[in-house]
């Protein structure tokens, strides 16, 4: 039986501290705790402040830093308000994961003006916030690195429905370039992570994947690619969309 080839991966992160909004789903959570095994403190926030605890104490009780922190990225001030906190926890904030995100399905013929501005707010508008406010943090402290989660829908691939998600994940992957070019002379890197063919969802029946690999992605596999763009191994990447979807097509 021929050997199945397979090769660590580790990242070390000592020093560093992270805020990973969104940290109460899966791929947020992920994230959490990938930067948490590296060494980062990390600061949890979601809008959800018992996921954010929940997920906060997990980090704990394996041994790292973490501070739970409930906010709504969308809002200017609750955005500002959490990373105050993380630095004044931590001292300096180095890492930025932008996970936030809802999705809204229904035809686009039938979608409300509600669900559409709602779905913008916190997928787009959030992920300015936090990359405009945390970029003047980072300036000041010799620079940091923003990876900001987008999706297939945004680049390559469309969705049965879900127009207000596939938008704002265009959005994200164009922010993520022009970001990026505007924050290097600041000496922080700015990249993206389109995910495709995960193991979730948001809820929905699964079809078999349309990829090469054959198989679903899981969260943990979505944290690793993260993981890497945080590290020194990609300092010459900066204003990128990864995709990780498996090899879709």
């Amino acid at each position: 039986m021929a050997q199945i080839y397979s090769a660590g991966f580790a990242v070390v992160l000592d020093g560093h501290a992270a805020i990973v909004t969104g940290a109460g789903g899966d791929v947020g959570r992920a994230c959490a705790f990938a930067l948490s095994r590296g060494g980062a403190a990390v600061c949890v926030c979601d809008l959800n402040p018992d996921r954010a605890e929940t997920v906060a104490a997990e980090i704990q009780e394996r041994g790292g830093k973490a501070l739970a922190w409930q906010a709504d990225v969308s809002n200017r001030f609750q955005a500002a308000a959490m990373i105050e906190a993380a630095r004044d926890a931590f001292g300096r904030v180095s890492l930025l994961v932008n996970a936030a995100s809802v999705f809204k399905g229904g035809a686009m013929t039938a979608l409300d003006e509600w669900d559409w501005r709602r779905v913008l707010d916190v997928n787009l508008t959030g992920a300015f916030f936090c990359t405009q406010l945390i970029s003047r943090v980072m300036a000041d402290e010799g620079g940091g690195v923003i990876v900001n989660l987008s999706a297939t829908a945004g680049i390559h691939s469309t969705l049965p429905d879900g127009i207000s998600y596939a938008a704002t994940k265009a959005g994200v992957v164009g922010m993520t370039a022009q970001s990026a070019r505007e924050l290097a002379p600041l000496g922080i890197r700015v990249n993206a992570v389109c995910l495709g063919n995960m193991e979730d969802d948001f809820g929905a029946a699964l079809p078999p994947p349309q990829n090469a690999l054959g198989r679903r992605g899981t969260f943990d596999e979505s944290a690793d690619a993260v993981l890497f763009l945080c590290s020194d191994a990609a300092r010459f990447i900066t204003g990128q969309a990864l995709v990780v979807d498996g090899g879709g097509y």
